[in-house]
């Protein structure tokens, strides 16, 4: 049986979407499906009458600016030392980001796992190590795990900031908000890994709207998008897996136990979707000793947008990157105004990097015809 080519999906795609006679909206939830669909030009190769819009899968891009501002905060702290992803470094707060701290002598360092904040805590015990932890379900079970090392270990001088975030219930939030026409979801494949693809099931059964899980290969791409479009020309709302490689329908259990075991769904505040019930992970009373918010006495505060950046808007997809009169202008990658243009995942930075080349948005067409 010969193998269909992305060439084939593109075609089939395009007739999927003829024969549905409307335009049709995507929603891909994960930045490394916004960045991927950019990178591989599969984006640029989709028919006009299929839009794909970007959602609040960015980690960095939905993290509150009250949690920035308490970041920095810390790091001007003299013994204080942050532990971050690199992403997080270059974000700016009201009093500045990160960097800004480092420049003038805070300590922060960028690491490339929770573990590694927790050795340098314990090889620098006069130092009260924090760690920024940032991320949906795909990090919080290692930032479990590092919790659950430093108690065995007894090291006391380790702390976690938490911004952990879970995605369904920010999907949920979208679609309950409805303001912002969704036709189907292109559900994130790492993600899934953890969650398992059950876990969209309620989108599905609450709100009729057809998920795919689909990896960040053009062609895994490419199928998650032409099995929705079908789903939708049908008049079908299921959920599908065409990930099964590496996604199960039950997910990571043992990944899932040791999160549940650290963490408990909290409130959170998200990047100008406001608070979510039940969105975010807190420390479970037992582990509370490891709270830097308990330990340093702090709370998270409101959140805030720069003047005229519309990275809230773009997380939500009510609007595209060239919607906002920063973009490329005031705002770029080496002069970032918003989280968007400064994060990896970011829609901003893929259309920055990628879209103003391969793809127009209908408003920027519009305005050019």
């Amino acid at each position: 049986m010969s193998k269909t080519t992305p060439r084939q999906l593109v075609e089939q795609i395009a007739d999927a979407v003829s024969r549905a006679d409307r335009t049709i909206r995507l929603m891909e939830v994960c930045g490394t499906h916004t960045v991927a669909l950019f990178r591989s030009g599969v984006k640029s190769l989709l028919p006009n009458a299929l839009r794909l819009i970007s959602g609040p899968g960015c980690p960095v891009c939905v993290t509150s600016q009250g949690y920035i501002d308490a970041a920095c905060d810390l790091a001007g702290r003299e013994d204080v030392t942050i532990c971050t992803y690199g992403d997080m470094v270059r974000v700016p707060g009201r009093r500045g980001s990160l960097e800004h701290r480092r420049a003038e002598g805070a300590d922060v360092l960028v690491v490339y796992s929770a573990r590694d904040a927790v050795s340098h805590a314990a090889a620098h015990p006069d130092r009260k190590v924090v760690f920024l932890a940032v991320g949906f379900e795909t990090t919080a079970p290692a930032t479990a795990a590092a919790v659950l090392e430093a108690e065995a270990k007894g090291i006391t001088n380790f702390f976690i900031l938490s911004g952990h975030k879970l995605v369904i219930p920010a999907m949920q939030a979208l679609l309950s908000a409805g303001d912002v026409p969704i036709d189907g979801f292109l559900c994130p494949g790492h993600v899934s890994v953890v969650i398992g693809a059950n876990a969209y099931a309620p989108i599905v059964e609450q709100y009729g709207k057809p998920c795919v899980v689909a990896g960040f290969e053009p062609e895994q791409m490419l199928k998650g998008i032409l099995h929705l479009v079908r789903q939708i020309g049908r008049g079908e709302s299921r959920l599908e897996n065409v990930y099964s490689a590496a996604v199960t329908n039950e997910g990571n259990v043992a990944a899932r136990r040791c999160m549940e075991q650290v963490f408990v769904p909290a409130d959170s505040i998200w990047r100008a979707m406001g608070t979510i019930p039940g969105s975010g992970l807190e420390l479970r009373e037992p582990f509370r000793p490891f709270d830097a918010l308990v330990h340093f006495g702090l709370a998270i505060g409101p959140d805030y947008d720069p003047p005229g950046c519309r990275c809230g808007e773009v997380i939500q997809g009510k609007v595209e990157p060239d919607q906002c009169n920063l973009f490329a202008r005031q705002c770029t990658p080496a002069a970032p105004v918003g989280p968007c243009m400064v994060s990896s995942e970011g829609t901003c930075a893929a259309w920055y990097k990628y879209g103003r080349i391969q793809a127009k948005s209908p408003s920027t067409q519009a305005r050019s015809s």
